[in-house]
């Protein structure tokens, strides 16, 4: 199922139309499978329907979410704790804009996804970004391992701080944090009065052998300072549809966030509640064979690197299909991604892009069939060799 190669070129799609049709994509988060049946057959039954009107949300959608969330996480939440999106990055604005104020401040933990930073940005926020620290290496066979700087963390947290976005599991180093790593970091932020806002998109996307635990399942009083970001754009390979959501549990937070989203960004679309509903309905299944996948082509990633290329040294993910790849021991003279889309034709996320500790690396997306996966690493060893 999840070998299956698709022409994504004809169906103006921004991950393989972005380059030219020589270099091969495997750069931005979205997955090269189909979605799941049950979504596809439930947006073919609604434009069988014909009417593609105004349309509320049902309350059953709400209440599916909270199903969802208990049968995977056994995490209990009321369906008056979900705010509906149209999509996680239009909720780190929103967030932003309605927990602070111009000239309050954001901090977050780099490298980080880059709406991390443009979101409080555009909300004349400035910007703390505390750099995750680098484990030493025990071998040269060690896989790239990053822990927490707590006490920088505090330190960089001042008068002016309102929000900490915090991304987890973690892109683009495709790490779950430990409960007791968000522990620490949510007691940090309740002493300094410091709303969380934590992005979990990636939530249901951790590899076999690894469970998430949301932020907020962690005691009633982070719950009560924590916003939860979550959508089934990512583990069902749905982003062009728009949907997403919050779990707000504290009412007067949910309040502000409900008032500053209303009349600024867009109702959600029909094809997006329903392929919602379905997702966390019927595809169960779907998604364990897929995390079976995932976890496959991530050993093959990181067994190709330590057979053909050990100069690029990567992290060990285990959530996402994300590979964050350190290329500052390799010939390379400039950018590595630069050199492996000129000299490779492989497209690749520029670490720069994800802020401080990203220099010298790329993110590369392995949620696609393993036959691609292997012809962008053939390509970028044959450029190595080359230099």
């Amino acid at each position: 199922m999840f070998d299956q190669q698709l022409n994504r070129r004809d169906s103006n799609c921004a991950k393989w139309n972005y380059y030219e049709a020589d270099v091969l994509p495997m750069w931005v988060a979205d997955m090269d499978f189909k979605a799941p049946e049950p979504v596809i057959q439930a947006l073919r039954d609604r434009v069988e329907h014909g009417v593609f009107g105004y349309e509320f949300p049902q309350a059953k959608l709400s209440e599916t979410i909270c199903a969802w969330l208990e049968r995977r996480h056994q995490w209990k939440v009321e369906p008056e704790a979900i705010v509906l999106l149209p999509g996680l990055v239009s909720g780190l604005n929103v967030i932003s804009r309605a927990i602070g104020h111009i000239g309050d401040a954001v901090i977050t933990l780099s490298p980080v996804y880059g709406p991390f930073y443009s979101a409080p940005a555009n909300q004349g926020m400035s910007l703390q970004k505390v750099e995750l620290k680098r484990l030493p290496s025990g071998s040269p066979d060690d896989p790239i391992r990053y822990e927490i700087d707590f006490d920088a963390f505090e330190k960089a947290i001042t008068t002016r701080t309102a929000l900490f976005l915090h991304c987890h599991p973690q892109n683009p180093i495709g790490r779950e944090f430990t409960p007791e790593e968000n522990r620490r970091l949510a007691e940090i932020c309740l002493k300094k009065n410091v709303v969380i806002c934590s992005d979990e998109i990636w939530c249901d996307l951790t590899l076999p052998g690894t469970k998430h635990v949301p932020m907020a399942m962690l005691s009633p009083e982070i719950a009560d300072r924590c916003i939860t970001l979550m959508a089934p754009s990512k583990t069902f390979n749905l982003p062009g549809l728009g949907f997403s959501f919050a779990v707000v549990q504290n009412a007067q937070i949910r309040q502000r966030i409900t008032q500053t989203k209303d009349g600024i960004i867009p109702l959600l679309n029909a094809m997006g509640l329903v392929a919602a509903q379905a997702s966390f309905s019927q595809c169960d299944d779907w998604l364990g064979a897929l995390q079976g996948y995932l976890l496959e082509n991530r050993n093959v990633l990181l067994d190709y690197l330590t057979e053909n290329m050990p100069e690029i040294k990567s992290t060990h993910p285990d959530s996402t299909y994300l590979g964050w790849l350190d290329c500052r021991q390799t010939k390379i003279q400039g950018s590595p991604y630069e050199f492996f889309l000129k000299q490779a034709k492989v497209a690749l996320s520029d670490g720069q892009q994800f802020g401080p500790g990203g220099e010298g690396f790329v993110r590369i997306n392995y949620g696609c069939p393993r036959p691609q996966l292997l012809e962008a690493l053939d390509r970028m060893r044959s450029s190595l060799k080359a230099i």
